[in-house]
């Protein structure tokens, strides 16, 4: 297969299977030996205190489009939920109708966040009976659900917070997305003008924990769902005048699934991790990277839509020392210092990112743009920047 851009919105509209490994970053894997057999990140799902806007939001200004729909209409009393998708991407956002709702609770604790990461897995059965054995917290049974469109078979556990894993396998499913849910599309219309997408897929999902609980849920995605170790940050890797974290990497077999996790650092101020743990109450999903074959045209629709970003000082390029590190990149450094764009090289090529600043009321879960040149990393030589930045709007917010 050959890729071919889009010459009006530059979006890659078919990309070989080189590219689609490393937009995901696919390795080999033999997963008949794998004790958790997991294929790839099935749905986020969010917890919104009103999820009928918070889906306009979604498609409006993130580019996704609406495809399934379940509330109080197909007789769901307790709450309404939207899925939307964006390449492999999917979104379920969900909000409480009956004010007894778990969901109401929830958000009140938490406000918007991710309550589940779910992902698709080859055997249920096999992923639960083996997290059990490894002690993690069983939260729902190895069960079949099932609607004129087939079955899908799910279970789920706990991790970090209130935050759950619900396995799927849906290889005997044909729906929209569940059984209960129906196939849905939205009154919204895009600009005529506008890219059919604007990201491909969810890169990684990062966590936020608890000062020293880190390594326990690395422990975790190691032993009970036979992650790997990707990538360690110590906090003189992520170090400013104030604030400094830990974080490490890990993933599944095939590198399709990959969680960071996060845990503050002693600093002479509060850190981004402090913050989040104070409004969001808990450990949770500190932010989600979306992979996309051209930030600028997502940046540029985003920002158009009103999304805001995190803003990167000029001196951040005028730096001699990240010119001559970086090399030749796909835009211009003019280009990257007029939309702030974050850049980053290691070993294996370089990426492009940029943060969005908090979407909701508290200042918790936000984005991450990111596109990748080869490299598989997070941006270490950015962490410093991009850390100095969020120190910035902690500042206006009073939280530093």
């Amino acid at each position: 297969m050959t890729s071919t851009a889009n010459p009006r919105t530059g979006e890659i509209d078919a990309v070989t299977f080189d590219q689609m490994r490393q937009l995901v970053g696919l390795v080999d894997h033999d997963a008949s030996r794998d004790p958790f057999p997991v294929r790839s990140l099935d749905a986020v799902v969010f917890a919104a205190g009103n999820a009928t806007q918070s889906a306009l939001f979604y498609q409006s200004a993130f580019g996704m489009e609406l495809i399934a729909y379940t509330g109080p209409e197909h007789g769901n009393r307790d709450h309404k939920s939207y899925v939307l998708k964006s390449g492999s991407a999917r979104f379920v956002i969900q909000g409480a109708v009956d004010p007894a709702s778990p969901l109401a609770d929830h958000h009140r604790k938490h406000g918007d966040g991710v309550t589940d990461i779910s992902l698709e897995v080859t055997d249920v059965d096999r992923c639960v009976e083996h997290a059990r054995a490894q002690g993690a917290t069983v939260l729902e049974e190895p069960n079949d659900v099932s609607d004129e469109h087939g079955t899908i078979r799910r279970g789920a556990i706990a991790t970090y917070g209130e935050t759950r894993h619900t396995l799927i396998d849906r290889s005997g499913y044909t729906g929209p997305y569940l059984p209960g849910y129906v196939a849905r599309t939205s009154g919204y219309r895009k600009p005529a003008e506008a890219p059919k997408r604007l990201f491909q897929a969810v890169d990684h999902c990062v966590g936020n924990v608890e000062m020293g609980e880190m390594d326990r849920w690395v422990d975790f995605y190691n032993r009970v769902m036979g992650f790997v170790n990707m990538a360690e940050f110590v906090d003189d890797d992520i170090m400013t005048d104030y604030s400094a974290l830990m974080s490490k990497v890990v993933a599944n077999g095939n590198h399709r699934v990959k969680f960071p996790l996060n845990e503050p650092a002693m600093g002479k101020k509060k850190s981004q991790i402090d913050e989040f743990l104070e409004f969001y109450g808990d450990s949770g999903c500190q932010h989600i990277a979306l992979a996309t074959n051209d930030i600028l045209t997502t940046l540029t629709e985003m920002r158009a839509a009103g999304v805001e970003f995190l803003a990167t000082p000029d001196s951040y390029y005028d730096d001699p020392e990240l010119r001559a590190r970086i090399g030749e990149v796909r835009l211009p450094i003019e280009t990257l210092k007029e939309h702030g764009i974050l850049v980053d090289r290691d070993e294996d090529g370089y990426l492009l990112q940029i943060f969005t600043k908090p979407i909701g009321d508290r200042p918790t879960m936000f984005f991450e743009l990111i596109e990748r040149h080869g490299s598989l990393g997070f941006g270490i030589g950015n962490f410093k920047a991009l850390f100095q930045a969020i120190e910035r709007e902690q500042e206006l917010r009073g939280n530093l």
